[in-house]
Order: C-alpha cells, then sequence, then structure tokens
C-alpha cells in the first residue's frame, strides 16, 4: 500500500485533509455547522463568534475578583465591630458623666438649698465645751501581793490567833476515814505539858517551851488510840521536839473507853509535827494484848488519827489565810 506521492495526504504538499479526516465536511457525516444555526467553531480554525442578543454571554474580562470582594467585605465587617464597640464606650462615658452630673447638682443644689431653707427653722446646737479630754485611767506600778501562805498563820503564834480548843482540833462525836468509822472518847486539854506524857517525853516537851497538850481518845473493835497536840511558840521549836522525841503521849481513857496501854502489853507510839504544832499517837488494845510490827488493825486505826490530826491543822491555817485574804484593808 502507498500513501501517494510526497508523504502524509496531510503534511505540506499533500491534500488539504485535517487529521480527523475532514476536508470541508464532517467524517461523520455532518455538516460544519452550529446546532443553533451557528457556524460550528473548529479548534484549530476559530470563527468570529456569533452575536449575543439577550447579553447573557460573559467573557474572561467580565468575570467579577471574588478575592477582592472578600477582603472588601472583611474590612466592612471590621470597621463595624469598631464602630459598635467605640460607640458603647462612649455611651458609657456619657451615661456615667451624667449621673455624675446629677448627684453633684443634687447635693450642691437641693441639699444646700434645704439647709439654707430649714436653717432658722432647727433649733441652735449646744455651746460644746472647750476642754474635751478625759481624765486616763491610771494603774498602781506596785505589784499586788501575793495570796497569803496558810502555812505562815501557823507557824507563828504572833499570827496563829484563830480560837484553839479540843473541840475545835477534834469535832463531832465520830470520825469517818474512808469505809473506817471511829467512836470519839474523852477529850481534855492542859498547860502542864509533861504532866500528859511518859517516859523522857515530858521533860523534852517542857525543855522546848511547850504552851499547852491537847488530847482525844478514838476507839472501834477493842482498840484505842489517844491524839496528843502540843503547840509551840514557832515552827522550829515544835520541829526540835519532835527530834528528840522518847516516850510517848499518855493514853485517856473514859466515855466509854477503858483503860489501855497500862500493865505491861506493848502499844504503838508516833511523833510528827506541822507548823509550831507537834502531834502524837498512842495506840493500843483495850483488853490486855500487846501491838505487834504485823498488827494491820492496830497501825491502820493510828495512821488514820495521824493523818486526820495533821488535816485538822492544815484547815486552821487555810481558814486564817482565807480571812487574811478577804479582810478589808488596814484591817
Amino acid at each position: 500500500m502507498s500513501f501517494g506521492q510526497g508523504g502524509p495526504q496531510w503534511s505540506p504538499g499533500g491534500q488539504n485533509q485535517f487529521p480527523s479526516g475532514r476536508q470541508g465536511q464532517d467524517p461523520y457525516g455532518e455538516q460544519n455547522q452550529d446546532p443553533y444555526g451557528g457556524q460550528r467553531q473548529d479548534p484549530y480554525n476559530p470563527l468570529p463568534a456569533p452575536p449575543d442578543p439577550f447579553g447573557l454571554r460573559t467573557s474572561a474580562a467580565d468575570t467579577p475578583d471574588w478575592a477582592a470582594l472578600a477582603n472588601a467585605s472583611a474590612a466592612r465587617t471590621r470597621r463595624r465591630r469598631w464602630l459598635l464597640i467605640g460607640g458603647g464606650a462612649l455611651a458609657t462615658t456619657a451615661i456615667a458623666g451624667i449621673v455624675a452630673t446629677a448627684i453633684v447638682s443634687s447635693n450642691s443644689d437641693d441639699n444646700t438649698g434645704a439647709a439654707d431653707k430649714n436653717a432658722s427653722e432647727l433649733p441652735a446646737p449646744a455651746d460644746l465645751p472647750n476642754d474635751t479630754t478625759q481624765p486616763e485611767p491610771s494603774f498602781s506600778s506596785v505589784a499586788p501581793l501575793p495570796p497569803p501562805n496558810p502555812k505562815d498563820f501557823i507557824s507563828d503564834k504572833k499570827k496563829d490567833t484563830a480560837p484553839l480548843s479540843a473541840d475545835t482540833l477534834f469535832p463531832g462525836k465520830k470520825l469517818t476515814m474512808g469505809d473506817r468509822a471511829y467512836t470519839k472518847g474523852a477529850t481534855a486539854r492542859t498547860g502542864n505539858c509533861g504532866s500528859v506524857t511518859t517516859g523522857a517525853l515530858g521533860g523534852i516537851l517542857e525543855n522546848n517551851g511547850c504552851e499547852q497538850v491537847f488530847r482525844a481518845t478514838y476507839s472501834a473493835n477493842g482498840i484505842a488510840v489517844t491524839v496528843g497536840v502540843a503547840t509551840f511558840e514557832n515552827e522550829a521549836k515544835a520541829k526540835k521536839a519532835v527530834q528528840q522525841a522518847q516516850g510517848s503521849i499518855a493514853p485517856l481513857p473514859g466515855s466509854g473507853v477503858p483503860a489501855f496501854c497500862k500493865g505491861g502489853p506493848v502499844c504503838r507510839s508516833t511523833y510528827n509535827s506541822y507548823g509550831r504544832y507537834a502531834y502524837f499517837t498512842t495506840t493500843g488494845y483495850t483488853k490486855a494484848k500487846s501491838v505487834t510490827k504485823g498488827d494491820a488493825k492496830a497501825f491502820q486505826i493510828g495512821d488514820d488519827l495521824a493523818e486526820f490530826t495533821f488535816r485538822q491543822i492544815v484547815r486552821r491555817g487555810e481558814a486564817q489565810a482565807s480571812a487574811a485574804a478577804t479582810a478589808p484593808a488596814g484591817q
């Protein structure tokens, strides 16, 4: 097969044909016409555009610039926002100024006017004193004295002035210590200290300036105890008498208590002092029986009576200290 002379049919020098094979006529049998009556424009041979009687056709030059339109819209929105903010601030400032002006006007006009108007109707104020100072409270620079010590009152005869007797030292008819009860028997008082003692105790009391001796006897379950309280001028003499003590206070029978600690049975004796008071106990059975070291009952009643006597002396000091603390000045 031969392609003819001079090369391909669409080359220069060949026949005037298009690569699509049309030569004045479409290979598909269609005429080179626009279906709407206009000439079809060949991409290789453009024809002039048909007329646009209604102005519907647009060109690249007529297409709007969308980016520029968007920027312009955003700029308008920003201007509108700033205008709203600025307007709100101005409105707020204006309102605040109006309110402040109204308040100032009210205070300067209405109140002043009312005051001027009613000044003549109000009573004149009372004259105030020129000296408005008040006297200031004064405090003593001297520290208050401490409360009195109860022991001071029972350590010296000059301070220990409260009434003293066998009844004040041993009140009532019975004595209860815990769950133990003791019946009080006879009581006595003497200024002859040596006469109510046994052994060497009388001379020791006299030598240390014993003033008087108070005695009382308590009993329970066949055991009796005589308590003797001797007074001295001061605490030092009472202590010395106890340190030197020998012998015992003599038993005091009577008022239902038979004689005890006589005729040979061994009795128990104790010695103590507090303040200017020295106190002694003599414990024994009311029958012919001796008190031994392991005799818990005899030791218990003797210790109870010694503890009771000590408490009575302490209470005496507390009562006098309390009275001195509450007494008016100068008494």
